[in-house]
């Protein structure tokens, strides 16, 4: 009874759930056949993406990801265009003109910055308004030629999208923004490199109205490049060659650009090595993709040994021509066998498609299209655009490329690089229109306190500077930096690199060469003032010291007194002076430089004992002396303008050059200080430092971030 009634009261139950019990079953055998079928689907998605990726490994090259998010995109990224232009004047200015005229033509995102100090690129720049601009604030030669590598870094600094650097003559054609354009969509930092090409004449004309004209011709353009492409002589490994980048995180190469002078060959082909062989970014070389060419002119001959300058004699200019090859040698720019030539891309238009392609591996990739086609595979048979792209690999691969023109000799240079212009040239080339020159004399244990000291007076656009070398080292690092440099024919000898501070043997020797050059330059008719490397200008003291007038022997005191005389024995410091050339001066010199020749002494001593006699018998009140003889008389200089290193203790001060520049003082003497490398720290630490040893550059043209670990 009991259990009838339970069986009773289940079927009941069941029976007032049935319909949503069965329901539930069928949905739950409904899920687990899904959930089936999606295990046998992604099975099978798994197994084919690990064979994809076994032939990824294989025949593709190791970069992860080369493709953005497709090509449909109209806009174009922006684009800052960089060049060096010689003055714009004659066929040179024309031809330059033309070519700039062609770059602002291809697209309004382009802009150009002009490396040049001449005044005829700011005004050829003001009639296209703010889309060229002028850029002097790069290292220069003294003859006027640019640093490469300060050029380069001025465009890496830039804040567009893609940087080119290229020739101030190259013509560009419309193929040349869309293959910008192109490369932009790669997802990896890339070098893209480009040879140039030689035209008889221009087949396009663009005159004074450059945006009409372009426009005009844009039709013309395009239906040349077949033209182009059959006629124009391809000079891969000449020294024109076009590089653009993309301004992304990666540094084009590993370790720095030594300091190249620009349009004297080497520098491309050594950049192009150190990035091939550091592999950071991806480098494409786009010789054969667009066109990029100039104009040749009968008269346009020894181009790279043409300079900017008044003075155009070949022969003298082969110096920096070949201190080019001499300095790429001692950066190893003649090392191309260590370039990874595999990570060398060519890029080519095939059928209205972009490829990269790599000939080392054998592997090429359609732009817009991820998919990669297998060079090995050359009997493959496919769909007509494939085959179309394999025609098209074939025939890249037998032209030639930039990496054939590392395997050519090289230029060989001397081991000696000397500077072809005498003394007498090097004046009339550096001497101000009052026949004056800053003299500087210096060894090379001083070597990067006289570039700081070079910098700093170009940084004052004070031109009128020559060094004179006492040491070849020293006369070789200032060749190869463009400085205008003379070597001293009686260098002293034992010149040691770290022991010749005030007080040593080679202190006294080195001291001697200084009024002897000052001698020589005054009998040839010039003004000198003579400055030490340690000593920081805060500003031009020309004006000031050339008012003392004639016959004066204007000087710093040595002085360290806070009160009292400044012209007590012995406290004139011939570390910095001035005088000017006439027969009391050159006479009173003489005397002193005779002085110095017997004595064991220094040359300082030398100049008191004689201008102002032992123990200060010439002296007239605090400040002068008269020297009886010549009839000369020595100004002591004021030491709240010009400071020596031991007056009121101003290098101790938090900021020396505030504190210096409050009291309006025109320079700041590094000297009562024992020693180069403590002479260098006290330097560096205060800020009046204006030279980076590690990118060779001066300081005031680019951020303050000198690494003092690179000096001590």
């Amino acid at each position: 009874m009991f259990c009838n009634s339970e069986t009773k009261t289940k079927t009941a139950a069941m029976q007032l759930y049935s319909p949503l019990f069965f329901p539930f079953f069928k949905r739950l055998a409904l899920g687990i056949w899904l959930v089936w079928l999606l295990g046998i689907f992604l099975i099978g998605v798994s197994f084919y993406a690990t064979q994809m990726l076994s032939f990824s490994v294989k025949d593709q090259f190791r970069k992860p990801k080369l493709f953005g998010n497709g090509f449909s995109d109209s806009s174009g990224p922006s684009i800052t265009i960089f060049a060096a232009p010689r003055p714009f004047e004659g066929s040179f200015g024309e031809r330059q003109g033309l070519a700039i005229r062609s770059w602002l033509g291809l697209s309004p995102d382009i802009d150009v910055v002009l490396f040049s100090q001449d005044p005829s690129a700011v005004s050829f720049a003001t009639a296209f308004g703010s889309r060229v601009s002028v850029e002097p604030n790069i290292d220069f030669t003294f003859l006027g030629t640019p640093f490469f590598h300060s050029m380069v870094a001025k465009a890496q600094a830039s804040n567009s999208d893609v940087s080119v650097l290229i020739d101030p003559e190259l013509i560009l054609f419309p193929d040349f923004i869309s293959t910008l354009r192109f490369a932009h969509k790669l997802d990896h930092d890339w070098l893209l490199i480009a040879s140039s090409q030689n035209l008889s004449y221009s087949p396009v004309r663009w005159g004074a109205d450059w945006k009409k004209s372009v426009a005009d011709d844009r039709k013309k353009l395009t239906s040349q490049t077949g033209f182009l492409a059959q006629k124009l002589q391809r000079e891969l490994c000449e020294r024109r060659m076009l590089m653009a980048w993309n301004n992304c995180n990666l540094p084009l190469h590993n370790g720095v650009l030594p300091p190249f002078l620009y349009r004297k060959g080497i520098h491309h082909h050594w950049l192009l090595t150190e990035a091939l062989s550091s592999d950071y970014r991806l480098i494409i070389d786009a010789t054969w993709t667009f066109s990029n060419t100039y104009v040749n002119d009968i008269n346009h001959v020894y181009y790279e040994l043409m300079e900017a300058s008044n003075h155009s004699d070949i022969e003298k200019r082969n110096w920096e021509f070949m201190g080019n090859i001499h300095v790429g040698k001692l950066y190893g720019s003649f090392s191309f066998h260590e370039a990874n030539y595999s990570n060398l891309f060519r890029i080519s238009k095939c059928g209205g498609n972009y490829l990269l392609i790599n000939a080392e591996q054998d592997v090429a990739f359609s732009l817009g299209d991820p998919v990669s086609f297998s060079l090995r595979n050359q009997g493959i048979s496919g769909p007509l655009t494939e085959k179309k792209i394999l025609n098209c690999l074939n025939v890249m691969k037998s032209r030639q490329g930039v990496e054939n023109c590392s395997q050519k000799d090289q230029l060989q240079s001397s081991d000696i690089i000397s500077l072809p212009f005498s003394l007498e040239q090097l004046l009339s080339m550096r001497a101000d229109q009052n026949k004056t020159i800053v003299l500087a004399v210096a060894g090379y244990s001083y070597k990067d306190m006289l570039m700081s000291w070079v910098c700093r007076l170009r940084h004052l656009q004070i031109s009128n500077f020559l060094v004179c070398a006492i040491d070849h080292e020293i006369y070789e690092f200032a060749v190869l930096q463009g400085i205008p440099v003379l070597e001293y024919a009686d260098i002293p000898a034992n010149v040691s690199f770290d022991d010749c501070h005030f007080g040593t043997e080679c202190f006294q020797k080195v001291t001697k060469v200084k009024s002897r050059m000052v001698l020589q330059i005054l009998k040839l008719g010039y003004n000198v003032l003579l400055s030490d490397v340690d000593v920081y200008w805060f500003k031009n003291p020309l004006p000031l010291l050339s008012s003392f007038g004639r016959a004066t022997l204007v000087a710093q005191s040595d002085e360290y007194n806070i009160t009292g005389p400044i012209n007590l024995p012995r406290r004139l410091n011939s570390g910095f002076y001035y005088v000017q050339s006439d027969d009391t001066t050159i006479a009173a010199l003489q005397k002193v430089v005779q002085h110095a020749s017997t004595s064991n002494l220094s040359e300082q001593p030398s100049f008191y004992d004689t201008l102002c006699g032992e123990g200060g018998f010439h002296r007239l009140g605090d400040d002068r002396c008269l020297e009886p003889e010549t009839n000369m008389t020595v100004h002591f200089l004021d030491r709240d303008l010009f400071p020596n290193g031991a007056y009121q203790n101003l290098w101790e001060e938090r900021n020396v050059s505030e504190t210096c520049m409050k009291r309006g003082c025109f320079v700041i003497h590094n000297n009562w200080i024992s020693g180069r490398r403590k002479k260098l720290e006290r330097q560096v630490l205060s800020g009046l430092w204006e030279y980076d040893i590690g990118t060779r550059m001066c300081l005031q043209n680019w951020h303050r971030t000198t690494r003092l670990t690179s000096y001590f």
